[in-house]
């Protein structure tokens, strides 16, 4: 199965070097590409790998028009990277059979359930009592949407996403625990996304809220009354407690831990790994495996770090002078 390179600048536009009529029989990355690939160079560290690139094709920006036509074919886009997913929504419209659609006959839906017409249930998935899922919505197996949650247009839960399951709430009572009922639900808006086997808990008054436009990958743990902004974005096993607010536009490097009871700004970027321990209100990219900081200061102190066992040690030789 192929595709004709003109067709798909035809229909992404870009500016073309090349020969329209080339068939590409693949996208690949650079070092990986053949001759019928079409590929993309996004970040300009990796430009030593275009000239030795087998690619047919190459999607560039601007800057590296001269460089990439001078190798072969080329479309120059303003971010590549961009182009480069549409690209695969392209060829996946074209080449991926449709989906099925409606619902799987292993799928569990309740009667009080309220599933739009145009949604697709996958096998195996449960959608309890009250849910509401919207139109052009896909679960994939094992998807299980509990009691009175919202789920709004044109999203993808992965298999094995849980949406809705009990928040964590307990009080202590003489060394045992009482349960805390969660009175909550999930309200999840359009266009999100959730990688597979994420748990999004129900809340404990009110409801937990995930805004439109919000990209979760696998493995992630969003705690009860956790509200995140639109068009966040969180990597593989992060976990948020609950009742923290996050803000809109904001990133996650995987396994980053955000405390309960915080508020994120907008437009923040958390590195992986690292911990969150107390309330953000400035913009801006941070970094901490101890106490957070913005990302130039815990850089510098990081390298300061390194050096304290040397620093210690000259420290001592010079208190074993003799005066």
């Amino acid at each position: 199965m192929t595709l004709r390179l003109g067709a798909i600048v035809d229909a992404l536009g870009g500016r073309l070097h090349g020969d329209p009529e080339l068939q590409i029989e693949s996208i690949a990355p650079l070092d990986a590409a053949s001759p019928s690939s079409l590929s993309f160079l996004a970040n300009p560290k990796y430009r030593q790998q275009l000239a030795a690139s087998r690619a047919g094709c190459v999607i560039v920006a601007p800057a590296l028009e001269r460089e990439a036509a001078a190798r072969g074919a080329c479309i120059v886009a303003p971010d590549p990277y961009l182009y480069f997913a549409r690209v695969t929504q392209f060829w996946k419209r074209r080449h991926a059979p449709p989906a099925a659609g409606g619902r799987h006959p292993s799928a569990v839906v309740d009667a009080k359930a309220v599933v739009h017409p145009e949604a697709s249930i996958g096998p195996l998935c449960v959608v309890e009592r009250g849910a509401r899922i919207g139109a052009g919505t896909v679960l994939k197996s094992r998807v299980t949407v509990g009691e009175g949650c919202t789920i709004g247009a044109r999203c993808i839960l992965h298999p094995g996403v849980v949406i809705g399951a009990d928040g964590f709430g307990f009080a202590p009572d003489n060394g045992a625990w009482e349960k805390i009922e969660q009175l909550g639900a999930v309200r999840i808006g359009d266009d999100v996304e959730i990688g597979a086997n994420t748990c999004i808990d129900r809340g404990a008054l009110q409801d937990t809220v995930i805004e439109d436009g919000v990209k979760l990958d696998n493995l992630i743990q969003i705690g009860h009354n956790v509200r995140i902004g639109r068009n966040t974005a969180m990597a593989g096993c992060v976990g948020v407690a609950g009742s923290t607010v996050i803000g809109a536009h904001c990133t996650f490097g995987g396994a980053a831990m955000v405390l309960g009871h915080l508020t994120i700004a907008d437009h923040v970027h958390i590195s992986s790994a690292s911990m969150v321990s107390r309330s953000i209100h400035r913009p801006g990219h941070y970094t901490g495996f101890f106490p957070i900081d913005e990302n130039a200061a815990w850089e510098k102190n990081a390298a300061t770090l390194k050096q304290l066992y040397s620093l210690r040690e000259r420290l001592k030789a010079l208190e074993r002078k003799p005066k």
